[in-house]
């Protein structure tokens, strides 16, 4: 019987057992459970099983165990509230089969700065940490509408808010078209940067697309500007196909991350001890 002095005091070798050798996962054509698919033929590990199921099936099973301190192993990736709300942490990947870590780049279309110069400044100055995103998405977790949320950050933060702002020039009432995925981390983030514009004069428009029409909205002009681009990895393929049709403005968030993720009471540090 698995007991909290035992995730904390016990020995790591026992994981696979006090798991049934499961590893909850989210939907299978997701690309994290693509990579976790790669990891376990990586790291030889043919007795564990990548459950499929969905997002909130994993979130549930992470809960359940947490509350009863039991081990737990899901597919994680960060930015995401559950890195708030819970005590976590991923699994070091030496063999590096998720990949290192990405940044989230602002893309604008071609002219944007001659025809609205103080929306470019601002997305040009828009930065914020992994922290920021995820006060953000634990509001939105837990009920509240995305603007709301989104609202809630910008007046909770006016110094952050005023560095974005910084030398802008107010909209006028132009027309600002954001385009976005519905990823909660996009959600999050265009709906602070819509708001943050909205209140230095734009008029703005949240649309949700996919990821291909995301980035072909940029560069043919239908759509000013996204900050939902995942670099260098994750949209490199959509990235390379348009680069020439866009302005890169660069990182507004450093650091994200995919990988196999545990609760810190589980004694276990790097996907090699799942052997």
């Amino acid at each position: 019987m698995f007991t909290k002095e035992g995730a904390i005091n016990g020995n790591p070798e026992g994981i696979g057992a006090k798991t049934d050798y499961e590893i909850i996962g989210i939907e299978p054509g997701a690309g994290t459970m693509m990579l976790a698919n790669n990891a376990l033929k990586d790291y030889g590990l043919e007795d564990w099983h990548l459950v499929e199921g969905s997002a909130a099936g994993m979130l549930a099973e992470l809960q359940k165990a947490y509350k009863n301190q039991e081990p737990v192993i899901i597919t994680g990736w960060s930015p995401h509230w559950m890195f708030s709300s819970f005590d976590l942490k991923y699994l070091d990947d030496p063999k590096e089969s998720f990949g290192g870590e990405e940044d989230i780049h602002t893309l604008v279309r071609k002219g944007l700065e001659q025809d609205a110069p103080g929306a470019y400044k601002i997305l040009d100055q828009f930065t914020w940490e992994t922290g920021d995103m995820e006060k953000v998405m634990v509001d939105m977790a837990g009920g509240m509408e995305p603007a709301e949320a989104a609202e809630k950050w910008v007046d909770a933060n006016p110094d952050k808010v005023a560095k974005w702002t910084n030398g802008a020039e107010d909209g006028k009432g132009k027309t600002v078209k954001l385009v976005y995925v519905a990823w909660e981390t996009e959600i999050a983030s265009t709906n602070v940067i819509g708001k943050v514009l909205e209140q230095n004069g734009y008029d703005v428009t949240l649309t949700q697309v996919e990821v291909g029409p995301m980035f072909a909205g940029i560069a043919n002009g239908s759509s000013d500007a996204m900050v939902a681009a995942w670099l260098p990895s994750t949209h490199v393929e959509f990235y390379n196909t348009y680069k020439n049709d866009f302005t890169d403005l660069g990182p507004n968030l450093q650091g994200t991350k995919i990988g196999l993720v545990v609760p810190k009471y589980v004694e276990i540090d790097s996907i090699e001890d799942l052997k």
